[in-house]
């Protein structure tokens, strides 16, 4: 039996100490934090709750596997899972608006074609094919095993097949990134365009630089479904954690750690902020990439031709309404209203400033929930915006983006009862990363740029999870996360994934 100190409580730690006490381990977990979740947060108020964090879940099997190998009790009788249906709608520039089904990819194709024109069906499915091309070459590397020792071959090759156009007298053209994808493959559709690039920046990439490899993002929502939590997500954080009591994973709250402690050049414990050192054969850190350098100031975690970690992504501003009235019976769970100015939008995310952009992108999530209101009268929605790292929050910008929502949410104004921003120095206070950035999903290719640092480290016996280390950001993401980080202290630096 191991002793093994956890610093953090998010989602990818708690998975990770889960999957450790199961395997016999005495596991501890440090919180500098007062509840457990990380990003996965909620706020209340006059009984109206809401999610900090994501606000729907894909990839539910990452889960469902952590409740299997750590007890008997399934994820669903833990938690309500519900697909939601329509997985969303989508509000374009020019006002059309189509609603996708929950992953059912013949029925999103003919929803395409009766909002936005016969062939449009066609041009998506056809490039959803090869999004499952790209999906089948990079999920296990990018999902279910530790990082390669030589992930340069995931960093040099592009996993998506990519079409090419023919051209007399001139080079051949393929898309290499996702902006290429949307402008060569879609038939030209600015709405298709539009519908394609959103992936991208919901997970805080540009479009015009992120690989086609991205093509799995739209992929992995459109095969796998999109699910909603009874009670919002944070439920499924309580869930995580009572499994880890379950398991006998003692935590500590408002315990911040103030460094790691080495003995004969391996992690030995933790020391905590009120100078009480704790011992421990292994040493799991689900923090920040610069909280991770602050707790061994001086020491390389990392080979200088490992994969950097990301620090400059973008952020999110958060919105709360508290609205008066029922939420209709026909409302979908989730609508995109896109941006007017896709330029201007890019520019304002990715071109180093701090302002928001005029008309941005709005993400509208009204969950059909009662728990989540204070009675059948009132409806709780979230709003959320991807918005530059650091981001300087004003008054009008929440003023716009909730006339944005106007077209997800008609009569907004009139029903508003009361509204609580989440800015990204929110995020940053939450979450310890600089300027409240987000981490993306691990996406191949792009030289690299897209992977998330390996969950072991040069430290022996200090390992890193969550959404800044391999496999990277996302729900799902965090999970296999703590899946690999146990699997490599269980069965040792050959551990090579699930089968």
């Amino acid at each position: 039996m191991a002793r093994i100190a956890v610093i953090g409580a998010g989602m990818g730690a708690m998975a990770a100490a889960a999957r450790l006490a199961v395997a016999g381990h005495r596991v501890a977990v440090y919180e500098r934090a007062s509840t457990y979740g990380g990003a996965l947060g909620g706020f209340a108020r006059d009984g109206f709750s809401f999610d900090t964090g994501p606000g729907l879940l894909q990839l539910p099997a990452v889960y469902r596997d952590l409740f299997i190998k750590t007890g008997k009790q399934p994820l669903e009788d833990a938690v309500g899972l519900t697909q939601v249906e329509p997985a969303v709608r989508h509000v374009f520039a020019d006002g059309t608006a189509v609603d996708l089904p929950n992953a059912r990819r013949a029925g999103i194709a003919d929803a395409l074609d009766a909002a936005l024109g016969e062939g449009s069906g066609a041009h998506w499915s056809a490039f959803m094919s090869r999004a499952r091309e790209a999906w089948d070459r990079t999920r296990r590397p990018l999902l279910e095993e530790p990082l390669w020792p030589n992930w340069r071959i995931l960093a040099d090759r592009e996993p998506y097949p990519a079409v090419v156009r023919r051209r007399m007298l001139r080079k051949d053209l393929s898309a290499t990134t996702l902006c290429e994808v949307a402008a060569l493959e879609l038939g030209g559709d600015p709405r298709l365009v539009a519908l394609l690039e959103q992936y991208a920046l919901a997970s805080g990439l540009d479009p015009r630089t992120a690989p086609a490899s991205a093509a799995v993002l739209p992929y992995m929502e459109q095969t796998f479904g999109t699910w909603a939590v009874r009670g919002g997500m944070r439920e499924l954080a309580r869930a995580v954690y009572e499994r880890c009591l379950q398991r006998k994973v003692a935590f500590e709250f408002d315990a911040p750690v103030a460094r790691i402690v080495e003995k004969d050049g391996r992690a030995a414990g933790v020391e905590l902020a009120e100078g009480r050192v704790v011992e421990a054969d292994f040493v799991v850190a689900g923090v920040a990439p610069g909280v991770l350098d602050e707790l061994l100031p001086g020491r390389a975690l990392r080979a200088e031709d490992s994969v950097t970690p990301q620090s400059a992504l973008p952020s999110r501003l958060t919105v709360f309404l508290a609205l008066r009235g029922a939420r209709p019976g026909d409302a979908p769970h989730r609508t995109v209203v896109h941006a007017a100015d896709r330029e201007a939008e890019l520019a304002s995310l990715f071109g180093g400033g701090t302002a928001v952009a005029e008309r941005p992108t709005v993400t509208v999530l009204r969950p059909d929930d009662a728990s989540v209101v204070p009675d059948a009268d009132h409806e709780a929605a979230t709003l959320v915006v991807t918005v530059a790292r650091g981001a300087r929050v004003t008054d009008a910008d929440v003023e716009r983006v909730m006339d944005a929502a106007g077209q997800a949410v008609p009569g907004l104004r009139d029903r508003l009862l009361w509204h609580e921003v989440r800015t990204p120095s929110d995020v940053a206070v939450a979450t310890g990363a600089d300027g409240g950035s987000v981490p993306a999903p691990a996406l191949a290719a792009a030289s690299g740029r897209l992977l998330h640092p390996s969950n072991s480290t040069l430290v022996p016996g200090l390992f890193a999870v969550g959404g800044w280390s391999h496999p990277g950001g996302g729900l799902p993401h965090a999970g296999m996360s703590g899946a690999l980080a146990a699997g490599l202290i269980v069965e040792g630096p050959d551990f090579r994934g699930s089968q």
